[in-house]
């Protein structure tokens, strides 16, 4: 007996002190991976993760926001929000972190890694100063552009005297570059593109998706909006195969663009040309509350569009909670072909969404629930991620976090097949990290 205590006692100790790299879950009868590493980024003030891409090298680069001035934040003086990049290797060892920013609040949403090998930067800003050269009011679209150190090449910002918000970035097969948000139109005066609702255009909406086109040196080439008289935001932006633009978010409207509305918010696709021109829109949802953030194209010419849906009528076949995440795959044309909710009694939401190499997808968000779909949860929201086949079936899905509040914001496969997360904790007690700050940027690889 006590030879073979002894044999347990070895075999506990050396699983204990595997290294990091391999770290073998167990806490999911449904997960199929293993957590190759956790790694957490900031300083003792707020810090966040909102958006990753694969590097050229292999590596990775992941923009937030930050208003800390210690830590791993080199160079910043200010406790305000600053965009915050962060190159890092392919063990998600940080090579270099920057600020982009000024006095005020500046917060960086997305970026693409440049046929240049550098990269562009997009959120929202308020700053004129600093890194910043204009600000029109509040918050304006600002769109930065960097070479592969991370160095400003050049910097633009769009907007007026409201609150402009841009949340995606892609680059165009001419070298520019398209940028998608919300334009507060109550505010604007002008905007560039013919007006609606009898030449007046305060008299179009209180928010609506907005488009802007820029040539490869940040030059305005044209911009669009699109919504109606209510509160209508774009989230996310795909190419189409024709040359055009996809835009997902939300619409609170039933007027001026949207033909179809379901409830009070809906799922919200705009198809438009290469030149900004509508083709079609298409509204989904429940007789509740149904909002998009992110797009992703699919092998088939369609799409897929997720967030989250407080329905269960309609376009919504089921709703296990207060809020589940909602996965609609679309044909080439925005029609429904097939809809998943996800979640458990409480709030579940997604925010990013990908097609992965085997055909299905990877969805990533937050969880409270701890029932049906979501096996468990450490408290508040957990960092929750699913990987599905074709159809929208659950492969597996894990949750991520602690007793605090934790959130994952998007997600990317590499060309190796593993999945790695980004978002944010303001836990104390995540898995293998200690925290630095008030919020900390988190990043998991899983194998």
């Amino acid at each position: 007996m006590k030879i073979i205590l002894c044999i347990v006692t070895v075999v506990l100790l050396l699983s204990c002190t595997k290294d990091r790299d391999d770290l073998l879950d167990q806490s999911s009868t449904q997960f199929q991976g293993k957590v190759a590493w956790i790694k957490n980024f900031g300083g003792s003030g707020d810090d966040t993760a909102q958006a990753i891409v694969s590097t050229s090298d292999g590596g990775f680069a992941v923009l937030g926001f930050s208003n800390s001035i210690d830590g791993d934040l080199t160079g910043k003086t200010t406790e305000v929000n600053d965009y915050w990049l962060l190159k890092l290797d392919s063990d998600g060892n940080v090579e270099w972190n920057k600020t982009y920013g000024g006095s005020k609040d500046d917060r960086g949403q997305s970026l693409v890694h440049t046929n240049d090998g550098g990269y562009a930067i997009t959120g929202y800003a308020m700053s004129d100063d600093g890194d910043g050269s204009n600000n029109e009011g509040f918050h304006d679209n600002w769109i930065v552009k960097l070479d592969v150190a991370g160095n400003i090449e050049w910097e633009k910002s769009f907007g007026f005297s409201g609150h402009d918000h841009s949340y995606d970035i892609i680059q165009t097969d001419d070298n520019g570059f398209f940028f998608v948000g919300f334009l507060d139109i109550t505010s604007a005066r002008a905007d560039g593109n013919t007006e609606k609702g009898g030449g007046s255009l305060t008299a179009h909406g209180v928010g609506e998706f907005w488009g802007t086109k820029i040539d490869p040196t940040g030059d305005l080439q044209w911009r669009g909006y699109f919504g109606g008289t209510n509160n209508d935001r774009a989230h996310a932006v795909v190419p189409s195969e024709d040359g055009g633009f996809v835009l997902s978010g939300f619409t609170e409207s039933d007027d001026y663009d949207i033909s179809d509305t379901r409830g009070s918010y809906d799922f919200w696709m705009v198809k438009v040309d290469r030149n900004g021109n509508l083709l079609w829109e298409s509204s989904f949802g429940g007789t509740g509350i149904e909002i998009s953030q992110d797009i992703a194209n699919t092998a088939d010419g369609g799409y897929v569009v997720v967030g989250h849906t407080f329905s269960n009528d309609i376009d919504v076949s089921k709703n296990n909670g207060e809020s589940d995440m909602w996965l609609v795959k679309t044909d080439s044309i925005g029609s429904i072909v097939w809809e998943k909710t996800y979640g458990g009694a409480l709030f579940d939401a997604a925010q990013a969404v990908i097609a992965s190499k085997d055909g299905g997808f990877v969805v990533v968000g937050n969880s409270k629930s701890s029932d049906i779909d979501v096996e468990s949860n450490a408290g508040e929201n957990d960092m929750w991620a699913i990987k599905t086949d074709q159809n929208g079936e659950i492969v597996w899905q894990k949750t991520f976090g602690g007793s605090g509040i934790d959130f994952g914001f998007d997600v990317i496969e590499t060309g190796s097949g593993a999945i790695i997360l980004v978002g944010e904790t303001a836990s104390d007690d995540f898995p293998y990290i200690l925290n630095r700050g008030k919020t900390d940027a988190v990043m998991i690889k899983i194998k």
